[in-house]
């Protein structure tokens, strides 16, 4: 299987973008609104096989100081085969900074630890569909 790593969103097709994130267990996300999330993003990894989206991940940061990872996100298909953690080492080989964050699906916070993410004693979130972050196990 030859992975297919890239830093640009040039040829992203953002329903198909959507589609993967949704079948990965990140929920729904509108086309056009990740476009933009997308666009404004810091550093990008998009992984592709023959041409097919299977894989991505993004981070904001002020480019100084801090960046937090989102949307790491591998079709099931190609789940367990290391290009989730390509994509990791992809996106913290661009963040030199000294503070990472990320939060991650409920479950699959183990798959973190290998890159030195641990759990925070102080960290916070405020959501504005807080009974719907309740629901999927992000919040208690």
């Amino acid at each position: 299987m030859d992975i297919e790593l890239c830093h640009d969103l040039i040829a992203m097709d953002w329903p198909e973008a959507a589609a993967l994130i949704r079948v990965a267990g990140l929920g729904e996300r509108e086309p056009e609104k990740m476009r933009r999330a997308w666009e404004n993003s810091h550093l990008v990894c998009v992984a592709r096989v023959e041409g097919r989206l299977v894989g991505l991940g993004r981070a904001i940061s002020d480019g100084e100081f801090h960046a937090v990872i989102y949307d790491v996100a591998v079709l099931p298909e190609f789940q367990g085969k290391g290009l989730g953690r390509r994509i990791m080492d992809a996106l913290l080989n661009g963040l030199p900074m000294d503070t990472v964050l990320l939060y991650a699906v409920p479950g699959k916070q183990g798959f973190y630890k290998q890159f030195g993410f641990e759990p925070l004693l102080t960290g916070m979130a405020r959501f504005q569909r807080r009974e719907r972050m309740k629901t999927l196990g992000y919040i208690p």
